[in-house]
């Protein structure tokens, strides 16, 4: 009995674990735009509540990735891209201590921190056309007020 007692408490310890983790299938909470190469206004903001309660240091989905910050578990923010020849730069503006995590059109993840400042930058060089799932993390457990600004211009 207390073999089964263990096994269910693990199996319930899994579960939330794997409950917890970034799930790009879920509606992204602040929205989302179709945007081709050459979009214009360049650059597209979205004001983000930055922030989540899990630690991305620690979240499965994101083993390898040498993510940091907390983020949510649904993206905040979700680009369908057509790719062109220009470049495709994500970068967050806060008073705050942000993080970038996103999930590219291949599946893979990047993560970032503290590029400008505490401000994070991912320049894709050679993006490719399809969804990116966007996650604004902090660096500590707060929340902060942050603008995504989604740009092809360098500067």
């Amino acid at each position: 009995m207390n073999k089964f007692a263990l096994v269910a408490a693990a199996a319930v310890l899994t579960t939330a674990s794997v409950a917890s983790a970034q799930d790009y299938s879920l509606a992204p909470s602040y929205g989302s735009t179709a945007l081709s190469a050459g979009f214009s206004p360049d650059p597209h903001t979205v004001s983000i509540t930055a922030g989540g309660s899990i630690d991305a240091s620690t979240s499965a989905a994101l083993a390898g990735a040498g993510c940091r910050g907390f983020i949510a578990s649904a993206p905040d923010y979700r680009l369908n891209y057509t790719s062109g020849s220009w470049p495709l730069i994500f970068r967050v503006i806060a008073d705050a201590d942000t993080t970038l995590v996103i999930n590219k059109p291949d599946g893979t993840w990047t993560c970032v921190d503290d590029v400008e400042g505490f401000n994070p930058v991912v320049r894709i060089d050679a993006p490719t056309s399809g969804q990116y799932d966007i996650w604004v993390g902090t660096y500590g457990q707060e929340t902060a007020a942050s603008t995504l600004h989604i740009t092809e211009l360098s500067n």
